[in-house]
């Protein structure tokens, strides 16, 4: 019988020759016109104005903050549930990340506790829609105007999902995409910042490409990185595009067969989704205790079925041992969270496996 992973990257025949016609076209591979037929596609896709494509998420998220002038003596509150990633980016940045509790009812920020963490150092929230969920986004965006906060969206998880019909990672100042490996669409490694503030798009620019205004020109208005994407990575990014529609329909099918077989299991426990708006990265799931999911984990992994552990709480990652506060959910999830076996091309008959593996291993525990 074969494995099944948790999550494997899908890669076709149409990237396979696409890649092979740029090659045979003399490509010089690096950043070019098909990195900006990338962009476009991302920025048609979820509805914003300008999209700039880097190395990889995390350095969209530094690259953000670089781009709105925060750095050091300033705070960014961040959940402590989310990729640890996005609370680096902030250090790296040179500002300090404000950690905060999540909502238990969809993995996210708490908003009251965002609220009660603002000081006069604050000046940006990263918001992380987790797993293509989010509160009611009117809400994050209010509470950012009215303590004239930046909102960065760290909406790596999201592509493919929205609020209200309007995509995540666009209703902030700036939004982040990620599209590593393990996501809807991947380019191996890469991110993707959008952004309706032309300005801030030219920043974003700058910064990326060391500072200076145009490539090839070796003058430097403001101190930058080298964080560009390449030509090699868009070509396969603009086949994914065009798969990213039946994908997402998928990941919500994928969702409903899950939800669907494993509901009525009392020990597990099920995020509220929206499907209409939600396309979930990770099928996730939350075990009564720590101790069962490690369990549960092996029993699957003996039966050749792949899981990941929920990431842990970051206030508990060495790097951030030093923070100390009250984070019962952030904790509680990241001990009983478990994700599932996830990727797009995952067939009704490998689920209903999986999902009986699951039954039994509670019927008999």
């Amino acid at each position: 019988m074969k494995r099944i992973n948790q999550i494997e990257p899908w890669i076709g025949e149409e990237e396979k020759r696409a890649m092979m016609e740029y090659l045979d076209s003399g490509g010089w591979l690096t950043e070019f016109k098909k990195t900006r037929e990338f962009e476009q596609l991302i920025a048609d896709y979820v509805g914003s104005r300008y999209a700039s494509v880097v190395n990889n998420g995390t350095m969209s998220l530094i690259i953000a903050l670089m781009a709105l002038g925060i750095g050091k003596e300033d705070e960014v509150i961040v959940p402590d549930y989310t990729m640890i990633a996005s609370a680096n980016a902030v250090v790296l940045a040179g500002a300090k990340p404000i950690l905060v509790d999540i909502d238990p009812s969809n993995l996210c920020l708490d908003l009251g506790l965002a609220t009660e963490a603002i000081t006069p150092e604050t000046r940006a929230i990263m918001f992380v829609s987790i797993n293509g969920r989010c509160p009611d986004m009117d809400k994050v965006v209010a509470l950012a105007s009215k303590y004239n906060l930046y909102l960065i969206e760290d909406a790596a998880q999201s592509l493919g999902s929205r609020y209200k019909g309007k995509h995540l990672g666009t209703f902030g100042k700036i939004g982040s995409f990620s599209f590593s490996f393990p996501k809807i669409v991947t380019t191996g490694q890469g991110g993707a910042l959008v952004t309706d503030d032309e300005e801030l798009f030219s920043r974003v620019s700058k910064i990326k490409d060391f500072g200076r205004p145009k490539a090839g020109l070796d003058y430097h208005e403001t101190m930058g990185l080298n964080s560009k994407f390449t030509d090699l990575q868009a070509v396969i990014g603009i086949e994914q595009m065009k798969k990213l529609d039946w994908r997402v329909k998928r990941k919500k099918e994928i969702y409903t067969l899950y939800r669907d077989q494993l509901q009525h299991i009392e020990q597990i426990e099920l995020t509220d989704t929206n499907l209409e708006d939600c396309a979930p990265w990770f099928i996730d799931i939350l075990v009564n205790e720590a101790e069962t999911r490690n369990n549960l984990a092996r029993f699957l992994n003996e039966k050749d079925i792949g899981t990941r552990p929920f990431y842990p709480a970051i206030h508990t990652q060495p790097p951030y041992s030093y923070i100390n506060g009250d984070f019962r959910n952030s904790e509680s999830v990241s001990q009983r969270g478990l994700w599932l076996p996830s990727s797009s091309f995952l067939t009704n008959e490998d689920i209903e496996r999986i999902c009986d593996c699951i039954r039994n291993y509670f019927r008999n525990n």
